[in-house]
Order: structure tokens, then sequence, then C-alpha cells
């Protein structure tokens, strides 16, 4: 039982005793350190202690004698049941019954001791405490399974909300630079075409930010910017934060990136954020925070797996009451809590996020100075500022869109035809590929099939792996831009072909640059 007790409970055992004989007390904790336990025992012997103790003490076992004078082991119980339902309660008492005894069980006690036979109390205080990790391990995992289905439920309606919120934002991504095109020299237009696009990519990072968020993704973003991090947890926190706090974004750089799993790092951030905004008054201020920094070998503890070198730091930091030493040594101990109904396993579970991403997460507090979380992952690539977008010209190509909503069909191609490429719009593959063997000849004036196709990934009279298949076997020499994710893709669908891929999302420069990197793979 010792063996399974240290699996489950590492560490000092902490045992609340309420007891008014000061040689009982000794006694019992002498019996607990014979049967091998390591405990650290803080006796008390009325309300007002128990209650401070259950706040600042934070036992793992509450041992209480039945009768004291002015208070008594069935009122300590009531307490220590209303603060944590799951705190094992053994009664070791002298003056106990059989009824009292079957009565104190009834009433929610883990288990009575007799002081006169004490041989079985080490026993029983192991048995308590295996019993009752196991009970929170189990209410984490119905736990889990409720979250997992609340997750599946939102999957479906992000998946729905963000096909329609993409529609809505498609076409404000294509038509500004259009705008910007034919402002000629009013900057007034131009200023105004920016800031439609720049509404809309960041509308989109949001849409793409919470679907992965619900999807619970796997993937790794080599290029994933801490910015847009920052503002998708700014939004998943929308709904939390109260309106009188305020929460600032300071990042050193809008182009700073790591490499990281999305879904994992926004959960790692959201949990500090809501243990951040927990800790702090209505009025308080919510602060997330990036830039450069440096570890070195002094910095990194043994059983760490970062290595010294340079690391990207994101930092959640409150205003709120802040830690003490004792709570703050505690913080990642399995089950640790300090918030009523809290499952004291969400820090641990950001440091398990953080070190599988060979990062490092420390914590630093004081008590009425707040609290600053800091995390930091290895420094991969920066991405550079956006350059400025070239001038493209079709020189009248000939490109065939593909797709099954006509407003967006209709825009891309008012986009392309700005740009001085001949545009054929077609409403399914099925027609796409009709159209191809019917494309008369060329000629001096155009004619022959497209130079450039593109596809849109998400078409279900005929799905795009099947159009790109027939276009093989029709031995099709032009390029094919995908709008949307080639790695779904079977490699049959793939091979032969001259594919680029766009985002599903796309704006009007990629799509350009995507059809000039065409014309490039199939020139000669």
């Amino acid at each position: 039982m010792m063996r399974r007790l240290l699996e489950v409970h590492p560490g000092t055992i902490r045992v609340l005793h309420l007891e008014d004989d000061p040689q009982d007390a000794e006694l019992i904790a002498d019996l607990l350190r014979e049967d091998g336990l390591d405990v650290e025992v803080r006796c008390v012997e009325d309300e007002a202690g128990l209650r401070a103790a259950l706040a600042d003490f934070q036992p793992d076992i509450v041992l209480s004698d039945l009768a004291m004078p002015g208070f008594s082991g069935h009122a300590a119980l009531a307490i220590v049941r209303e603060a944590s339902p799951r705190m094992p309660f053994l009664f070791v008492s002298g003056t106990m019954g059989e009824e009292t005894a079957i009565e104190a069980l009834r009433q929610g006690a883990t288990d009575y001791i007799l002081k006169n036979q004490p041989a079985r109390l080490g026993a029983a205080t192991q048995r308590a405490l295996i019993e009752a990790a196991e009970q929170r391990a189990r209410d984490q995992a119905e736990s889990e399974l409720v979250r997992s289905q609340r997750y599946e439920s939102l999957a479906l309606l992000a998946g729905g909300l963000s096909h329609d919120l993409r529609n809505i934002l498609q076409p404000l991504l294509i038509a500004a630079p259009m705008i910007a095109e034919r402002a000629g020299t009013d900057p007034s237009v131009r200023k105004f075409a920016t800031m439609i696009e720049t509404c809309a990519k960041r509308g989109m990072d949001m849409v793409a930010s919470m679907l992965s968020f619900a999807r619970g993704a796997r993937q790794i973003n080599p290029h994933l910017v801490v910015a847009q991090l920052f503002r998708a947890t700014d939004l998943l926190l929308q709904g939390t934060r109260p309106r009188t706090m305020a929460l600032e974004i300071e990042v050193e750089d809008e182009d700073l990136s790591v490499a990281g799993n999305e879904t994992e790092l926004q959960q790692c951030l959201l949990n500090l954020c809501l243990n951040a905004i927990q800790a702090m008054p209505p009025d308080g201020t919510l602060t997330l925070a990036a830039g450069r920094s440096e570890l070195g070998r002094g910095d990194i503890l043994e059983d760490e797996a970062a290595v010294p070198g340079e690391y990207v730091r994101l930092s959640v930091i409150d205003t709120g009451m802040g830690m003490s030493e004792e709570v703050r040594a505690r913080l990642f101990t399995p089950f640790f809590t300090t918030k009523e109904g809290g499952t004291g396993l969400g820090l641990l579970s950001c440091r398990r996020i953080v070190e599988n991403h060979q990062g490092v997460l420390r914590v630093h507090s004081r008590p009425g100075m707040g609290t600053r979380f800091d995390i930091h992952l290895p420094l991969r690539n920066v991405l550079p500022a956006a350059a400025q977008e070239r001038a493209f010209d079709g020189a009248g190509r000939h490109v065939l869109v593909v797709g099954e909503e006509a407003s967006r069909l209709s825009i891309i191609a008012d986009g392309l035809r700005l740009h001085n490429y001949r545009c054929t719009v077609m409403r399914s593959g099925a027609a796409a590929l009709v159209f191809l063997d019917d494309a008369p000849p060329a000629d001096g004036e155009g004619g022959g099939p497209p130079d450039a196709i593109v596809l849109d990934s998400e078409m279900q009279l005929l799905p795009v792996g099947r159009v790109l298949t027939e276009l093989r076997y029709r031995h099709y020499e032009g390029s094919v831009v995908l709008a949307g994710d080639p790695g779904e893709l079977p490699e049959s669908a793939r091979s032969g072909l001259a594919l680029l891929s766009v985002e599903r999302a796309l704006a009007m420069p990629e799509l350009l640059a995507a059809l000039e990197r065409g014309k490039d793979a199939t020139a000669g």
C-alpha cells in the first residue's frame, strides 16, 4: 500500500489534526511517522483555527477528535465537507460508540479510529489518501469526457460558422487590392482599402484559430506568429473577462514567430489567463507580452529537456493577489489547487505542453504584487516584414476558375481580369472537364486549353481529387492552383501535374504570386 501511496501522493503529507490534548496530538503524529509516513502535522482545536488552516495550510487529510471544548468533530466535518468535498476525514477519538461511528460515516467521514486501538491508524490514513486520489482521478476523467463531448459539439458549430464567415470575409480580401488598384493617386482610398484588407485578414485568422481550437488540431505550425496567437486568445476570453478588466497586448516584434502546435499553445495561454482573471479584482489588468529572451545553463533545471540558446518569451501577467512561497512550491503538484472546484491539473498540463515544445515555464509572484508566468519557447524563425506587393501582369494568359460558390467565383475572376488575365468561370469540376474537352484549338487570338486552372478544394459535385486525376489522364500541361490543403489529397491525384496551393481563404496577391510561379514551372 505504501508503494501505491507514493505513486499517487509523492512528497510530504500535510495532516490537519483537530485535538485539544497536546499529548494525544503528539502520540498520533509519532504513530504516523512510525508507520513510515512523511507527514507535516498542524494541530488546531477550534473552528477559527480549522478555517484558517484549511485556507493557508492546504491539508491533504484531516484527523479529528469527536469532542472538544466548545467545538465538535461533527461540526468540523461539516466545515471540511463544505470547503473540500473530497478531503479525507478520519475521526480519531476515545469516546466513539458504534452508533456514533455509523452516523459519522453517514455524514461523510472517511473512517474512524479509536485512540485505545491505534494499530490501524497508518493503514487507514494511507487507504484514505489513495482512495481520495483515485476519486479525484475519476472525477477528472469524467470531466474530460464531458469536455470532450462539448468540444465535439463546438467543432460542428465552429465548422458551420467558419464556412459562413469565410464566405463573408473572402470578397473583402479579394476586393481590397482591386480598390487600391483603381484608387489611382488618391491616398485616402488606398488607406481605406488597406484597412479593409487588414481587418479581413485578421477576421480570417480568428476564424482559423477558433476552428483549430475547437477541433483540437495536432499539426505543428512552423511559423506561428505570436501576435496572432495573442489576438486569438483575446477573442477566446471575450465571454470570460469582466468588461472592467483591462487586457493589454505588448509584442516586441509583430513578426515574431515560433514553431508549435497552435491548439496546445492556445490551451496553455488560455489556462494561464483564466487563472489570472480569477486571481484579480474586476478592475485589474491582464497583460500578454512577448519578446526575445536568452537562457543559459544556469537557467535550465536538470530534469528539463531545453538547451541553452535564444528563446521567445510569452508572458501572462496579472495584478492580482500574488502567491506565497509555500503555494508557489506546490503549484505543479498533481491535484493541488487553491480554487474551489479546481482539479489541480491545469498548471501541470501547461508545463507538459511547454516541455513538449522543448521550452520552459517559469513563475514569478509575491503576495500583493501579482503574478507573472513566462513561457520560453525556442526561437525558430522570424517572419520577414511584408514585402511590397508586386505589380503582376497576366499578359492575356487564360485562367479557368472552378468552384461551386458563384459570388466567390465572380470576385476572383474580376480580380484576375483587373491584372490582365482572360478568365473563364465554371460552376463545377464536371463542367470544367467538359470545357477542356471542347476547347477550341489555339490561334492568334487565343483559344486552346487554359494556361492555368484555379480549383476550389471544397467542391461536392465532383471532388477536387477526382478532377485532378482526370486532368492528369487528359495530359493537361498548364499549372493548377489549388485553393486549399493539398496534403489531404492522395498522392495519385497530385502526381504528374504542376500543382501549387494557396490558403482557401485566399487573398489576391497570394493567388497572383502562385499563378506567376505556375507560369515559371511550366515554361519551356
